[in-house]
């Protein structure tokens, strides 16, 4: 009952501790001689969107109590989740981990996005209009991503199958 009511007040302090937590350790990583990007510069994002993010979540979580109040019946907290998609996301994601090495970066990001796109959009938004969107949206962001990181940051993103 209690996390299903303050759920989103407790991950969200959660997130802002831990990107406080990446942010910090981040700062205590060696600064590079060779390069202006040095370590402790993909953490230091990582950490800095992590804990924008926990503190939007904390804000509207804040904000819609008193609008979530009038859901509430007489049995408790109105149960709005959606366990398949958290399960298939979480499932998605366990895979992409899995083969990103073995098949590369471009591949495993390109089918892991789209389908990370179709579990978590909307029934409604599921046409083949929106798909093809989706498409071309995984399609731009995987070569961008991909050039960022190649020519950007220097850093070599694993080749996988293209390194025959």
């Amino acid at each position: 009952m209690f996390f299903k009511k303050y759920g989103d007040l407790v991950v969200g302090i959660f997130y802002a501790a831990l990107g406080i937590a990446l942010i910090v350790g981040a700062g205590m990583l060696p600064k590079s001689k060779v390069m202006e990007i040095g370590p402790d510069f993909m953490p230091r994002v990582v950490g800095t969107v992590i804990l924008v993010l926990a503190l939007l979540l904390l804000f509207w979580t804040v904000k819609n109590f008193k609008k979530h109040a009038a859901e509430v019946d007489a049995s408790g907290y109105k149960d709005t989740s959606d366990y398949k998609r958290v399960l298939g996301s979480l499932l998605a994601a366990i895979i992409y981990v899995n083969i990103l090495e073995p098949v590369g970066f471009i591949i495993s990001t390109l089918v892991y996005l789209i389908v990370q796109i179709y579990i978590l959009a909307p029934d409604a938004n599921r046409t083949k209009k929106d798909i093809v969107s989706y498409l071309i949206i995984d399609v731009v962001f995987t070569i961008v991503v991909y050039f960022l990181f190649r020519y950007g940051f220097k850093i070599v993103l694993p080749a996988g199958i293209f390194a025959l």
